[in-house]
């Protein structure tokens, strides 16, 4: 397709589609001559993904270019390219360690993996950033008066545990080992707010159900 027809089939403005072009976020079309080329539907796969990220997930271009390029890192293994993707997008900054209720909370947290038996979370502490954020509302928690310890939280991670597994049986029926990572990373910026407002959603009729509207 030219790239009008990839304008109108995406709904993406050809000003906007040749922005992502110069910043490397679609693959440049297949040169016709020296003023046309044409596009596919890989192009218009990507250019999709692409609004998903910058629109629903409000990423900065950088940010979008970054997530992609560990996206098409066929290079890398399943689990670290989709471990990268996932932890180039915005992450909270990493706790202070002096910080009494930090330290309580990583106490906390660790007992949780190891009553979980999350052997391949507990070896990826120093560098993840679910368990980063993690410790951080952990530590709000405690630092409120309100303890979310090793034994509170594990019914909640049982239950996120069950999520992951189906997260990644739907990543399986991608056909492409790309499409595979995609998924992965639109699941984090997409799936992400689904899931606390199904949460809300539950936590709404739950809170109906015990006490009424009264």
């Amino acid at each position: 397709m030219r790239l009008a027809e990839l304008s109108e089939r995406s709904g993406v403005s050809t000003a906007t589609i040749k922005y992502y072009l110069r910043e490397g976020l679609l693959a440049p079309g297949r040169q016709v001559n020296a003023t046309t080329a044409e596009y596919d539907e890989e192009h218009l796969r990507r250019l999709r993904l692409v609004r998903a990220l910058i629109q629903v997930g409000r990423l900065p271009v950088a940010t979008v270019r970054e997530v992609l390029g560990h996206v098409d890192d066929d290079s890398l293994g399943r689990t670290i390219r989709m471990g990268a993707a996932l932890w180039a997008l915005p992450q909270v900054p990493e706790p202070d360690a002096e910080d009494e209720h930090v330290r309580a909370a990583r106490h906390e947290v660790d007992a949780l993996l190891e009553t979980l038996g999350w052997s391949n979370a507990q070896a990826l502490v120093t560098i993840s950033p679910a368990y980063r954020s993690l410790v951080v509302a952990v530590a709000a928690f405690l630092r409120l008066g309100h303890g979310w310890g090793a034994e509170r939280m594990a019914p909640y991670a049982r239950l996120m545990h069950r999520a992951a597994v189906l997260d990644l049986d739907f990543v399986e029926t991608r056909p492409t080992e790309a499409e595979r990572v995609e998924i992965a990373v639109l699941g984090t910026v997409l799936a992400e707010p689904l899931l606390l407002a199904l949460r809300r959603l539950a936590q709404e009729e739950e809170s109906a159900r015990r006490y009424g509207f009264e």
